[in-house]
């Protein structure tokens, strides 16, 4: 069984047991979350899919924890004009333990 979810703007493929990586959700380490934005649940045989959530669906996850995701470098730079600009981010990230896809 597995479950199309969407969190944080983008979509994710999720199955119980799966660990999962998403940008920052509300919670401590330790917390269950429920996740309704579920677009799509397969069981095996058919899969149900919403327009555009599938109604009563769930996915419940465990927060493992909250860090921060690896440093990515924005540099611009036009050539003969002494422009150069860097920057860095580091995206806050909340790591997922999925538990079960109730449906």
């Amino acid at each position: 069984m597995y479950a199309v979810i969407r969190t944080g703007g983008k979509q994710y493929r999720v199955a119980p047991g799966e660990w999962l990586e998403v940008e920052k959700l509300a919670g401590e380490v330790g917390d269950q979350l429920t996740l309704e934005d579920v677009l799509l649940v397969h069981n095996g045989e058919q899969a149900v899919i919403g327009q555009p959530t599938v109604d009563g669906a769930k996915v419940l996850a465990t927060v493992t924890s909250q860090h921060k995701g690896r440093k990515v470098i924005v540099f611009k730079y036009r050539p003969k004009q002494r422009y150069r600009r860097k920057r860095g981010h580091r995206q806050q990230l909340t790591r997922l333990h999925i538990d079960a896809i109730e449906l």
